[in-house]
C-alpha cells in the first residue's frame, strides 16, 4: 500500500499538471528532485566536514589554536561544496532560465530564450570527460547568443540511471519555456 504523503513525488501522481494557487511563479525553483548521485556525494562531504571538525577541536584541546583553526577553515570549505554541490542544476522563474554549475551561475532572460528541447547526442558521463549515447536537455538561444547550451543529460548526477525522471524534468522545463516563450 502507498503512502503518498511520505513521498516525494507525489506532485507527478495527480493528473493536473497545473500550479498551485498559492505556488509563487517568481520563486526560483527546480522542475525536479536531486539525484541519489548528487545527494550521495553530498552526504560523504558533510560526513567527511564532520570528521575534520572533530579534529578541529582535539586540535584547539590540545593548545594549537593556530593549526585547529585551519582545521576549521577547511571543514566549512568543504560544507560549503557540499551545499553548493546540492545547488547544482537547473531552475526556472517567471523571470528567466538559471543554470548553476559549481562556480558559475548563468541566467538567461526568457526573451532570449528560442526554445528547450530535447536531443540525442553524446553526452557527459557524471561530468567526467568520458562521453556516452544519451539524450540532452538544450537551450537554443535567440540571436546573438550561443546555441544548443546543454542543461540536463541522462547522464549527470541527478539523472543517471532514471530515464523517466529525465523524461518529466524535460517537460516541465519545456512546459516553463513554451509557457514564457512570447514574453
Amino acid at each position: 500500500m502507498p503512502l503518498p504523503f511520505l513521498t516525494a513525488d507525489r506532485a507527478f501522481d495527480t493528473a493536473d499538471d497545473a500550479a498551485l494557487p498559492f505556488d509563487d511563479r517568481e520563486r526560483w525553483r527546480r522542475p525536479y528532485r536531486p539525484g541519489p548521485w548528487r545527494v550521495g556525494v553530498a552526504a560523504l562531504l558533510l560526513l567527511l566536514a564532520s570528521f575534520v571538525l572533530l579534529a578541529a577541536v582535539v586540535i584547539a584541546l590540545t593548545g594549537a589554536v593556530s593549526s585547529a583553526g585551519v582545521c576549521f577553515g577547511a571543514a566549512l570549505a568543504v560544507v560549503a561544496g557540499a551545499l553548493r554541490l546540492l545547488r547544482m542544476g537547473v531552475w526556472v522563474s517567471s523571470r528567466g532560465l538559471r543554470r548553476v554549475a559549481f562556480l558559475v551561475t548563468r541566467t538567461t532572460p526568457w526573451a532570449q530564450v528560442a526554445g528547450v528541447r530535447t536531443v540525442q547526442q553524446p553526452v557527459r558521463w557524471l561530468g567526467l570527460p568520458r562521453t556516452v549515447q544519451g539524450q540532452a536537455l538544450v537551450l537554443v538561444r535567440r540571436k546573438g547568443g550561443q546555441d544548443d547550451v546543454p542543461l540536463l543529460t541522462t547522464h549527470n548526477a541527478d539523472f543517471l540511471g532514471r530515464l523517466e525522471a529525465f523524461d518529466r524534468a524535460a517537460d516541465s522545463a519545456e512546459a516553463w519555456a513554451a509557457e514564457h516563450q512570447g514574453r
